[in-house]
């Protein structure tokens, strides 16, 4: 399964036999042997190019959850029966390390009383290799091919609100057209500052939100729509304690924008040491993931 899914993700097998560290030819014919086992063709090979069959298609994708299932067991295992210990530098977005991460971060001291931890706060993407970090938090919609190893930790749904005095003095929008009657503070590093898309009980429509107030921060945001600035979109981890304070309400409940993910992303899956197991199982264990 590995070098099957290595050679559809290289798209040679030459360039995947490298990575394994074996033949070409001995590559060939292992997945060869696979299709007669299977009793179907995944792969057609010209001189030129080669495609996945539906079938093949099918197995590669199976084949990486399976695999990603296998390995997330073995680092739990590496993760109890290695020593952990030593500097564990973390690199996360500023709203999520205050809001998450600053809660949980004595438990995981407590727990391990050997680890020394370093957390920067960073909201734009920054390189962790060069930052020289074992880990990076990313609260996003999806993540670009790299050759990072980026591990699905929770999900952050995103809505629109305002404060109970804004809507007052302004009514309070019963679509997503009447949005633009309204004051909008929009988040400078969004994909797009500048629209909201939002998922609704008849699918999905995008609403132009030209902002007077524009915010490089999340928790600034939040601050600014208490403040009765206008109407904005705000990660769950970020409006809940707002909302339930009563200083946050709702706007369109039906509709919300599309769903967040926090990954966690390492340099290296077989590098990743105990320390680094550790600190993503206390992750999981205390979102839910």
């Amino acid at each position: 399964m590995r070098a099957f899914c290595r050679i559809v993700e290289r798209g040679s097998f030459a360039r995947a036999a490298e990575d394994l560290g074996i033949s070409p030819g001995l590559l060939s014919r292992d997945t060869k042997r696979l299709e007669r086992h299977l009793g179907c063709t995944l792969l057609t090979r010209t001189t030129r190019r080669m495609s996945l069959t539906e079938q093949g298609r099918l197995y590669y994708e199976e084949s990486r959850r399976l695999l990603a299932e296998v390995d997330q067991v073995e680092e739990r295992v590496r993760a109890h029966t290695d020593r952990v210990r030593g500097r564990l530098r973390i690199n996360a977005p500023q709203s999520f390390g205050l809001m998450v991460l600053s809660p949980l971060l004595p438990g995981f001291m407590e727990r391990y009383p050997e680890v020394e931890v370093s957390l920067a706060l960073e909201d734009r993407v920054i390189d962790m290799v060069e930052g020289g970090f074992d880990l990076s938090i990313r609260v996003r919609a999806t993540l670009p091919d790299s050759s990072l190893i980026a591990r699905r930790i929770a999900p952050v749904h995103q809505r629109l609100f305002a404060s109970p005095a804004y809507l007052a003095a302004h009514g309070t929008p019963r679509g997503p057209e009447a949005l633009a009657e309204h004051e909008a503070v929009s988040y400078l590093l969004a994909d797009d500052a500048h629209h909201w898309a939002l998922q609704g009980p008849d699918g999905a429509v995008s609403v132009p939100c030209p902002a007077r107030l524009e915010v490089g921060s999340s928790l600034m945001l939040r601050d600014m729509l208490i403040a009765g600035q206008g109407i904005g979109a705000l990660p769950d981890f970020i409006s809940d304690p707002a909302e339930a304070a009563g200083q946050l309400v709702r706007v369109l409940p039906a509709f919300e924008l599309p769903t967040r993910q926090v990954y966690a992303v390492t340099a290296s899956r077989l590098g990743t040491d105990a320390k680094t197991l550790a600190f993503l199982d206390h992750l999981r264990e205390r979102l839910g993931g």
